[in-house]
């Protein structure tokens, strides 16, 4: 079984995720990122960074360990974004990058996310490889050629100044609330936003190592609504657990999700492509082709979104849970970034965040996640084959059905759109019925 998933690896930190894996982990990817063993006139360099989790306490000191005892020279940077990492990769040019993170799992949970040189995440070839070196024999090295450890303490500044060389606007006179989910965003989000000139509302800032993501941030929106609509501010910026998302709300407590700031900012920009996924919604669609914009679409994954973007030269693209790629500032999802660049809009166009997103009509999307099944069978069953099948047909083009297995969870999801909810959910309830009963 595969250990490398749509994000890098994840479990349950110390039962799945052990110490003695991420050491080996880290040993395997020294060899294979960072060329140990080469002839180099420098020793190779690798930066290493985490969310908030406990958990990652005793993970980065496993990384750290199989990193410097394979030769590498690690900077440890503490409690940073996802993007942080893969910015700081490519700014210092390490060899590679370390992220230690579950993104929006709970807590419990833990994922290792690798950088290759550059600050891209690695392509399916590159996690093979270092799956394949795991366990193999290795020359230690001794005496001199041991890495060193360094705490990078200027590492947060370098990351706040990146994001801010991206406007070109003062945020003055926009009143934002950020929900951090008690997550790498804690500290670095509201400065950012606040010495960008937007008056700063913080909640969800308090990480403790065991509330991450815990009923705030961008998979629990309550709070976040009602604080903007307490504090009467212009939107809510809501984050995931390593803040490499976005999701927004306006002043009325809605929702502006990825497809909605994806088509604020492809209207801006007047791009000529945008990317999305196989779960951009139907209207954003619809609305790109209106005003004239092609569309592409990848797999699940902002991986393949930036893989997409790379081979063909396009420069935005992302996805609805808020991964958002502006190659002109990054070449990965950052959802600090996101934000600064929706706020960014909002100041020079002087319009509220509902009048832009008005750019699409989201058709109505029922998602269910159907778990306790064997994913791995769900391409080979033919009555779930037929059952698509006979839907989309009823659909036609105002409605689309799509059933994947996650790459991060072991679960089945079961998306349809259609002009009306109702229907939307009829027909999601009957698909998600049918595939616990075939895959059981």
């Amino acid at each position: 079984m595969a250990l490398f998933g749509t994000d890098g690896v994840r479990g349950v930190a110390n039962r799945d995720l052990t110490a003695e894996l991420a050491l080996d982990l880290a040993v395997a990817a020294a060899h294979v990122l960072a060329e140990v063993g080469a002839i180099s006139k420098n020793r190779p360099k690798a930066i290493v960074g985490q969310d908030s989790r406990a958990s990652g306490e005793f993970l980065e000191a496993a990384i750290v360990a199989g990193l410097a005892s394979a030769g590498v020279d690690v900077y440890k940077v503490g409690v940073l974004p996802t993007p942080a990492i893969a910015h700081l990769v490519a700014s210092s040019g390490s060899d590679l990058g370390v992220m230690i993170s579950a993104s929006h799992n709970p807590m419990p949970d833990n994922g290792i996310k690798f950088f290759a040189k550059g600050g891209g995440k690695l392509d399916d070839s590159l996690e093979a490889a270092i799956e394949a070196w795991l366990n193999e024999p290795w020359d230690r090295p001794v005496g001199r050629d041991v890495g060193r450890v360094i705490v990078d303490e200027s590492a947060a500044e370098r990351y706040i100044y990146h994001l801010l060389s991206s406007l070109s606007v003062n945020l003055s006179g926009i009143k934002v609330v950020v929900d951090c989910a008690n997550g790498a965003a804690s500290e670095v989000a509201p400065e950012v936003y606040a010495r960008a000139g937007a008056e700063v509302i913080a909640i969800s800032n308090q990480p403790n190592g065991l509330n991450i993501n815990e009923n705030c941030g961008s998979t629990h929106l309550e709070n976040l609504i009602a604080e903007v609509k307490k504090q009467g501010a212009d939107l809510g910026i809501a984050h995931d657990g390593d803040a490499d998302r976005c999701l927004a709300i306006d002043a009325a407590g809605n929702l502006v999700d990825g497809d909605y700031i994806l088509a604020i900012l492809a209207k801006e920009w007047k791009v000529q492509t945008v990317v999305g996924t196989v779960m951009t919604n139907l209207g954003f669609i619809k609305a790109m082709t209106e005003t004239g914009i092609a569309f592409e679409k990848t797999p699940v994954g902002d991986r393949y979104v930036l893989e997409n973007m790379l081979a063909n030269g396009h420069k935005l693209g992302g996805e609805q849970s808020g991964h958002i790629i502006m190659r002109d500032f990054a070449n990965t999802g950052d959802g600090l970034l996101t934000a600064l660049q929706l706020m960014s809009v909002m100041a020079k166009s002087k319009k509220s965040l509902s009048e832009l997103a008005k750019v699409m009509v989201r058709f109505p999307q029922v998602l269910i996640n159907v778990d306790g099944v064997n994913k791995a069978n769900l391409n080979s069953s033919k009555a779930i084959a037929a059952a698509i099948g006979d839907n989309e047909s009823k659909l036609g083009t105002n409605g689309r059905i799509l059933l994947r297995a996650s790459g991060t969870e072991p679960l089945v999801r079961v998306m349809v759109e259609a002009e009306s909810e109702v229907v939307a959910g009829e027909i999601a309830q009957k698909l998600a019925t049918l595939v616990r009963l075939e895959l059981s």
